[in-house]
């Protein structure tokens, strides 16, 4: 093969190669950038909780900046929040539990219970480290939640009824709702 061959074969791979590298590129879906917040209609803003989680962020994990929070709450049934959110998840049908009838793969959606004594004590030295003053024993009773995972551009959901306000030390009879990666 001539030197000018070679130069023209070479020539056409790299015009190919180019070519198809746009062609990629312009298929290609974007990158998400930033998360998109669905809030509850009617919901309120609890910044004094979001901003409580972003500084427990930074305490356990010094040095990382602290992923985009919200926490909202609302007078609303968990079901009937947790509808809006299965809906606006493309999540069919919420499973009873994330054993999702013993199927080996997590459902996207699923509602568990809890006892909000255990979880409040389960962050007590966080809180300390917070300096948080909180009585853990008004923190009585159980409570059901709702756990969506996230989506592209989309956060992790957790819906809790009723819920422990740590910064007021009484449990609250609404339904939280906890946006997060």
């Amino acid at each position: 093969m001539s030197r000018g061959s070679r130069a023209l074969v070479v020539a056409l791979l790299m015009a190919a190669a180019i070519a198809g590298c746009k062609k990629e590129n312009q298929t290609a879906a974007p990158e998400p950038e930033t998360f998109t917040f669905i809030v509850y209609p009617g919901a309120q803003y609890l910044a004094q909780l979001t901003e409580l989680a972003k500084q427990a962020h930074t305490i356990t994990k010094p040095g990382e900046s602290a992923p985009p929070t919200a926490f909202y709450d609302t007078d609303a049934p968990l079901d009937t929040v947790a509808n809006f959110y299965a809906k606006s998840y493309g999540v069919p049908k919420i499973a009873a539990d994330v054993t999702n009838n013993l199927s080996a793969t997590k459902p996207p959606a699923y509602y568990r219970n809890g006892d909000l004594q255990a979880d409040v004590k389960s962050i007590e030295g966080l809180l300390q480290k917070l300096k948080v003053n909180v009585d853990i024993a008004k923190a009585q009773g159980k409570y059901r939640a709702v756990e969506f995972d996230a989506k592209p551009n989309r956060p992790r959901v957790t819906l809790q009824r009723p819920y422990f306000d740590v910064t007021k030390s009484q449990v609250v009879d609404r339904t939280i709702i906890l946006m997060a990666p």
